[in-house]
């Protein structure tokens, strides 16, 4: 059987950018897939908000991120890359963190440099450790992937909100050379910053969109050109079910029924897997014991 980290190695392999939506449970995970997505990406501002309706300010806990991303690997068949944050502690905490993550069932684990707590990479009050510091957490997680964790590596740093463009793709090499299998720098701010990125540090790059954000919103082609290998959008669909949700509450509370924006109620059950489940029942239905 194909491993998860050996399915989205052979994505990444191919000369184009993908779009992969960002989920946060098991539904929006399912959904990404059965909409024809290749893999996702577990995003902890999105699993903050919906698991502890907080944000993303290193309030969520490492063993409730795992379990969330138990459950996600486990509803759907393509590959999930799992945000780690900061590691949740030193470079021995970073080892444990990978090796959990790669249990769980995700295929990568994206590991930063940000102080503890973390914040979200477009949000203010970043701030990121020193260069050796972000390095070693990378090694760390490489040693635990080269030990037999089967598990890709992507590595991000933060540093040019505080530090500027070229201490970010310092790191960005340095990441590249310890082995790392993805590289991530956080939130350039124009199209040349971004080709800065691709040109300068060697590998696969990830590209973050976030509506209303520091980073230009460009086409897939646009990024391909770029040399992006796929973009992230961690919020789009969080986005987009608070504000049907939003607009529900708003009619319910004046006496009216939000029927427009509503799935019908055979597709609701199909989208769960209520046909799914019935198929299978009936393979048991004349057994007698």
């Amino acid at each position: 059987m194909i491993s998860p980290a050996e399915k989205l190695r052979a994505l990444l392999s191919q000369d184009t950018c993908h779009v992969m939506p960002c989920c946060w449970d098991g539904l929006s995970a399912k959904m990404i897939a059965d909409a024809g997505f290749k893999f996702t990406f577990m995003s902890g501002f999105a699993v903050s908000a919906s698991r502890i309706g907080a944000p993303d300010t290193g309030l969520i806990s490492f063993g409730e991120m795992l379990d969330q991303g138990r459950n996600i690997c486990a509803a759907t068949p393509i590959p999930v890359i799992g945000d780690g944050d900061t590691g949740y502690g030193n470079a021995l905490n970073v080892r444990r963190t990978v090796e959990m993550y790669a249990r769980a069932g995700f295929a990568a684990v994206m590991i930063e440099d940000q102080v503890t707590p973390k914040r979200c990479g477009h949000t203010k009050g970043k701030l990121v450790v020193d260069r050796d510091e972000a390095l070693n957490r990378i090694k760390a997680a490489v040693d635990t992937r080269d030990a037999g964790a089967d598990i890709m590596i992507l590595a991000r740093t933060d540093a040019r909100h505080g530090h500027g463009l070229e201490e970010a793709i310092e790191r960005g090499k340095g990441f590249s050379d310890l082995g790392a299998d993805i590289l991530f720098v956080e939130a350039p701010q124009t199209e040349d910053e971004m080709a800065n990125i691709t040109r300068e540090v060697p590998g696969i790059h990830m590209a973050n969109l976030v509506e209303g954000g520091a980073t230009p919103m460009l086409s897939r082609t646009e990024l391909h050109q770029l040399g992006y290998r796929f973009a992230a959008y961690p919020l789009t669909l969080l986005s987009a079910a608070m504000k049907a949700i939003s607009e529900a509450l708003s009619d319910l509370r004046e006496d009216e029924h939000p029927g427009d924006i509503l799935l019908e109620f055979d597709e609701l059950r199909r989208i769960v897997g209520f046909d799914d489940y019935y198929s299978a029942e009936e393979k048991y239905s004349d057994r007698r014991v």
